[in-house]
């Protein structure tokens, strides 16, 4: 294979690396930074991407970030490459606060009060993994569903983070809109004049060389 590592690491590596890359975040984010200033496609297209990118982040839709990053960037006629690498505004370091924001715009928008009896979040979020896996091994056994823990789970976790992320993803998806647009166009228009400045160089050196002694 030849994107296979030559080093296999173990599991516990792995997933320390994706709780903290080598280099710290502070470097991941200098590497898609780099990543988006260099995409071949005018700065408007790009910046349409990243706020594709930060706007999912906010959702509900773990594990499918990058599928809808992708079609909100192709509706806005964005780039889908910025937006899947603008994902990364979603991390092991923002996901409890975008979590908390989401969650309590969504309980405020909905007028909801999450009900206390029915476990806190972790536990709404545990509760409902086992209520999917039993239901999955009732497939195949003679045992009953039950659908109730999930019920909640929709009800009080999933539904009030989908409303709730809407408005904050907006508004932190239009910042980084802004803000990386200029950052984008000037970045793109000093690299256009490198290339320029380079190109009129090699001409000159190629007329000159062409002279040649008299």
């Amino acid at each position: 294979m030849v994107f296979k590592r030559r080093d296999r690491r173990p599991a516990w590596r792995v997933v320390v690396e994706a709780l903290w890359p080598r280099g710290g975040w502070g470097r991941a984010a200098r590497y898609v930074s780099h990543r988006l200033n260099r995409l071949p496609d005018p700065p408007h297209r790009i910046a349409r991407g990243i706020f594709a990118g930060v706007f999912t982040t906010f959702t509900p839709f773990y594990g499918l970030h990058f599928v809808c990053a992708g079609l909100i960037a192709w509706v806005m006629r964005g780039n889908i490459l910025a937006a899947m690498l603008s994902t990364f505004f979603g991390n092991p370091l923002t996901y409890v606060p975008i979590g908390v924001i989401a969650l309590k715009t969504g309980y405020w928008l909905l007028g909801m009060t999450p009900e206390e009896e029915h476990g806190t979040l972790l536990q709404k979020f545990v509760l409902a993994g086992d209520d999917l896996w039993q239901n999955f091994v009732a497939l195949f056994t003679d045992a009953q569903t039950d659908w109730s823990r999930l019920s909640i789970f929709y009800h009080e976790v999933f539904y009030p983070y989908l409303v709730g992320g809407i408005l904050p993803g907006i508004v932190a998806g239009m910042v980084c809109y802004y803000l990386s647009l200029p950052l984008i166009t000037a970045y793109q228009n000093r690299r256009k004049g490198a290339l320029k400045a380079k190109l009129a160089a090699l001409k000159k050196k190629k007329a000159e060389a062409g002279r040649g002694p008299k």
